[in-house]
């Protein structure tokens, strides 16, 4: 698809590799359409030289010759950068954001450009098996929607809101996802060693539960909801109704609960300097 699309990737971290090998290894992008800027010049000699790509040290070097700029960026370097190649852009050119909390008003305006997507990937995109919320400025062409889609795709499943406040709650639910599963299966495998097993015993018991169980509910020809399957594995008087009641009783659900508004919370304090409205021509 991106044969005459030259896309450069501002911003060279795990997940502008990501997206770099899944364009490559689904086909959808040769390397020499790839490009690649970061300060780290380790880093980008590791890409080049891993994938073939285009590298370098200076942000405007990339973003000047490409049709799509991905903005790979950590927040804090986001107002810099946009300066850096506010000028340099193609006037066409679609900007896609992976930037935590950053609105595409901020984006918007500090390059002077109505063509933005937002999106919010997740960690196991590095393994093709990530799921992104993402979401476009009106101004962006159904022809550059499918290319932000076969981008994104990359990088396992994508979902499209129309409203850009969902963002910050993928970015908050799906985006930091994957921390908090991280958390309770290191939870697990400490009990598990606690009991008496090896760890490494305790982690291959977990990791295959947690997948088990993951594959279990989305496999089922039935949809059902999550309250009923784990009913199935809790009888009357035993084991698990031990575990969940203290569980329960613990404040468990309160605590995700309370733990993913956190982070959405703080999603939206991200962004809170920009402004929603567009630039002005």
């Amino acid at each position: 698809m991106f044969e005459q699309t030259k896309i450069a990737f501002i911003g060279a971290g795990v997940m502008a590799e990501a997206m770099i090998s899944g364009l490559i290894r689904n086909q959808l992008a040769q390397a020499r359409s790839l490009l690649a800027s970061d300060p780290r010049q380790e880093r980008i000699d590791f890409l080049a030289q891993t994938y073939g790509i285009q590298s370098y040290t200076d942000n405007q070097a990339a973003a000047c010759q490409a049709e799509v700029v991905v903005l790979s960026i950590k927040p804090q370097a986001l107002d810099k950068v946009l300066g850096e190649i506010k000028s340099c852009l193609k006037p066409d050119a679609l900007v896609l954001s992976i930037v935590a909390g950053a609105p595409i008003g901020k984006i918007a305006n500090g390059l002077g450009c109505r063509l933005v997507v937002r999106s919010m990937p997740n960690t196991p995109a590095q393994i093709g098996e990530g799921i992104t919320v993402w979401t476009a400025s009106p101004e962006v062409s159904e022809v550059q929607r499918q290319m932000a889609q076969k981008i994104l795709g990359a990088l396992g499943e994508e979902i499209f809101m129309e409203e850009e406040y969902y963002l910050d709650m993928a970015t908050a639910l799906s985006g930091t996802g994957p921390a908090y599963v991280f958390l309770f299966m290191e939870a697990m495998v400490d009990a598990g060693v606690h009991l008496g097993f090896p760890r490494h015993i305790a982690e291959r018991l977990v990791a295959q539960t947690v997948r088990g169980s993951v594959d279990y509910f989305q496999t089922r020809d039935d949809p059902v909801h999550l309250a009923r399957l784990r009913n199935q594995v809790t009888s009357a008087g035993g084991t698990t109704a031990a575990a969940l009641y203290y569980l329960e009783k613990a404040g468990f659900r309160t605590a995700i609960s309370r733990a993913i508004w956190a982070a959405y919370e703080r999603s939206r304090e991200l962004g809170a300097d920009a402004k929603p409205q567009p630039p002005v021509n």
